[in-house]
């Protein structure tokens, strides 16, 4: 291998530099408790000369925080209040502009079927996961001055200045072996102190590309996270239409937690697994083409395109195997799930016994495609270990023999001013020593390259997974941005016709505003289908009623006839398929959301007001039983069921109770009283209320009146009573004789 040249003072120049940057760093090390002391003193002599800005937060401090959460700015953002370490953080929730959501919704075309509904879609490396993929870059990289574009190009530095370490660290691999095979000591120290030296940097840049991977893929899953919480819980009210009226995704918990992740996860490994090894592929075939020739070079071409389509045509459909473990880990999640909201009925009727049987199923269906993806990768892993490793190495071991075996196909190396070039231009090594010096040199190349290559062919599994995964989070912010504008899938009976009452095919007309009245006209009551080929169910075919401020309405009839069934109307949970709809607007006809600490402080609420709200549904005594209106404690722990009944944390009219069990039928009387609305909708807001409330209503002035039930005399009494009726039964027996006679007359008299 032809060696460059280099003057004693390049070289000194070169030790300097190295020394020079080791040692601040150790300097730095060995002083790090005195650096640290030095710091805490400017920290608290800073918080002396600022006290309005403490170092550590107090405990009144704290509850304050704890109690306010949250302020709101003047743009109308909110800044939230998290104690964090003693201190006090504050991070502004930007949400996502309606405009935007706006821009990306012609992007987000929902796929005709989904995986989740067990339909037949194509997912892989295709034209349609780089459209996917580039619609989901628009969410996370939203803008080229986006910080995630600076870690992306800081990751990408580090990412080049370890091929270049390992360029180096090759070079210098074979001068020290060929300074161990001459006996140079000399050379040999020489070597063994920039071995030192590079392993510095090699490590710090090694332990920043973990770091920039992890922070890259947080940032995605935080700007994904929050897009899609924009969407899902948007004033629309999404996240209902999604869980009851919609049937493309049935595990949305799941697609917003861990999809999201592993997608994130998946696409910045796969940024380094890519860029990485490709730019390795290039740096390292042009070194070794200056050491084994353009013969070669060519072979390594050869070698690359044969390996590569072989591995291209066993690599399994990663890509749907993934979506499907997604897809029932979602299941499995969703069955506990269930189990945990209705373990009081499972309980109750003793049905864990069948619960057991459906999560066990439910495990075994997802632990069978986990076995059948293992048996899938142990033929794949054979084979990719059997290109990759070992003709990839036999091809390697025929190339670096070339310099050895012919020396004349080699090309000139052009000259280098490195410290690692000085150590190799040095003379006085035999030509075997020098042998061995290029040997280890491109061996040392050429298993990075061999590493680069099998890292190059692992990334096309990487990427299948990363379509299965960009497929699943796609699907989920497609179908949002669908019920955002209120857009279902249509629904068509066995026969082929359309349904009366389909989602997609809604002619009402809803007009917001009416200040004082409510108003239904020709308006029909229908349950929506879920179920596909399958009509809405009919409840009340034409409604049409009238109700003005200061009027009641009383509805009522047995289950299952609309009553509820008008109220999720009335608040758009259903939707209206026909006929004229007319009220005020949501804040005057519905119970809002509670209102926060600071909200309430800013509207001069005063703690006498709540007290006096407490006293009108009778739970004025909540307040001192419980440590006064500061303490913190779960109201679900804390209070009865009729005492949710009155408070209800978070009633509000669309959350109706027809579909949730008793203890959890939350009507806001407190709260009714506290915000007043125009109009107020109650939904058997007394179903939990106990009857002694009646009774004593007006402070106990109607009495009480306590007696026995079953006692003797209670039963002497209704024997007597018995007895009364029948005697004046018989005592009718003649009007009964006497109107029998008439009726047989007029009948003869009719003949």
């Amino acid at each position: 291998m032809p060696l460059s040249t280099s003057s004693s003072a390049s070289q000194n120049y070169s030790l300097t530099v190295y020394a020079g940057l080791l040692v601040p760093i150790l300097s730095i090390y060995r002083y790090r408790e005195s650096i640290s002391s030095y710091f805490l003193k400017s920290t608290k002599k800073a918080n002396k000369n600022h006290p309005q800005t403490p170092a550590y937060l107090t405990t009144p401090q704290y509850e304050i925080a704890q109690r306010e959460m949250f302020k709101f700015r003047n743009d109308g953002q909110r800044e939230l209040l998290i104690p964090h370490r003693g201190k006090l953080r504050k991070i502004v929730l930007r949400p996502t502009p309606q405009s935007t959501i706006k821009l990306h919704a012609k992007h987000f075309i929902p796929p005709k079927t989904s995986i989740r509904t067990n339909g037949k879609k194509s997912v892989g490396v295709n034209r349609e996961f780089f459209r996917q993929l580039k619609c989901l870059f628009m969410i996370i990289i939203p803008r080229s001055t986006s910080k995630e574009v600076f870690m992306v190009l800081v990751h990408t530095f580090f990412l080049l200045m370890r091929t270049y370490l390992s360029f180096l660290v090759a070079k210098l691999d074979g001068i020290i072996v060929r300074d161990l095979v001459s006996a140079d000591a000399k050379g040999f120290a020489k070597g063994i102190l920039y071995w030192y030296l590079l392993a510095i940097p090699s490590t710090y840049t090694n332990s920043m590309i973990r770091f920039l991977q992890s922070k890259l893929a947080l940032s995605f899953r935080t700007r994904l996270t929050r897009y899609a919480h924009d969407l899902y819980l948007s004033p629309n009210q999404n996240f209902y239409k999604l869980i009851n009226l919609d049937t493309r995704i049935t595990a949305a918990d799941q697609f917003l937690t861990a999809d999201i992740a592993k997608f994130c996860d998946s696409l910045s490994s796969l940024y380094s697994n890519i860029s990485k090894p490709a730019l390795d592929l290039i740096l390292f075939n042009y070194q070794l083409g200056k050491s084994i020739g353009k013969a070669g070079s060519l072979g390594l071409a050869i070698n690359y395109l044969i390996t590569g389509w072989i591995l291209r045509q066993i690599t399994p459909a990663f890509g749907k195997l993934s979506a499907v473990e997604t897809k029932l880990e979602g299941d499995f999640r969703l069955t506990h799930a269930r189990l945990i909201t209705n373990s009081e009925e499972i309980s109750f009727y003793n049905g864990s016994q069948l619960e057991k049987d459906i999560l066990n199923r439910t495990y075994l269906r997802l632990i069978r495609h986990v076995n059948s993806i293992f048996k899938i990768r142990i033929a794949y892993s054979m084979a990719e270990d059997l290109v990759i490793k070992y003709a990839w190495s036999a091809v390697g071991y025929m190339l670096v023999s070339i310099p050895v075996f012919f020396p004349n196909q080699a090309s000139q190396v052009v000259p280098s001013r490195s410290p690692i070039a000085a150590l190799e231009s040095s003379t006085g090594h035999s030509s075997v020593a020098k042998r061995t010096e290029s040997y280890i040199a491109n061996r040392r190349l050429m298993l990075s390259l061999a590493d680069a290559g099998g890292r190059m062919m692992t990334s096309g599994k990487d990427l299948a997974e990363l379509a299965g995964y960009t497929s699943q989070v796609y699907t989920l912010l497609a179908t949002l941005h669908d019920l955002n504008q209120d857009r279902f899938p249509s629904i068509q009976t066995e026969s082929g016709d359309v349904c009366r009452f389909d989602m997609a095919n809604i002619n009402s007309h809803i007009i917001e505003g009416e200040e004082d009245v409510v108003e239904f006209s020709h308006v029909p009551v229908v349950v929506p289908s879920l179920i596909p080929g399958r009509d809405g169910e009919l409840l009340v075919e034409d409604l049409s009623v009238k109700i003005s401020r200061g009027e009641h309405c009383l509805i009522t009839g047995p289950n299952g006839v609309g009553k509820t069934a008008i109220a999720r109307i009335l608040a758009g949970l259903w939707p209206c398929f026909e006929g004229v709809i007319k009220k005020p607007r949501a804040e005057q006809i519905m119970v809002i959301y509670p209102h926060s600490f600071p909200q309430f402080a800013g509207l001069g609420g005063t703690d006498e007001e709540l007290m006096k709200i407490l006293e009108q549904a009778h739970l004025g005594y909540i307040p001192a039983r419980e440590g006064g209106f500061d303490t913190v404690k779960e109201w679900k722990d804390v209070l009865s069921g009729g005492e949710k009944q009155r408070t209800s944390n978070d009633s509000k009219l669309n959350d109706f109770p027809a579909s949730l069990p008793l203890k959890k039928r939350k009507v806001a009387i407190a709260r009714l009283f506290y915000h007043s609305p125009r109009f107020g909708v109650m939904d058997e807001c007394t179903s939990a209320v106990s009857t002694d409330l009646g009774i004593t209503n007006d402070q106990g002035q109607a009495g009480w009146e306590l007696s026995k039930i079953g006692s003797e005399a209670e039963k002497l009494g209704t024997v007597e009573k018995e007895l009364d009726e029948l005697k004046n039964r018989l005592a009718e027996v003649d009007q009964w004789k006497n109107r029998l006679h008439q009726i047989a007359v007029e009948l003869a008299f009719q003949k």
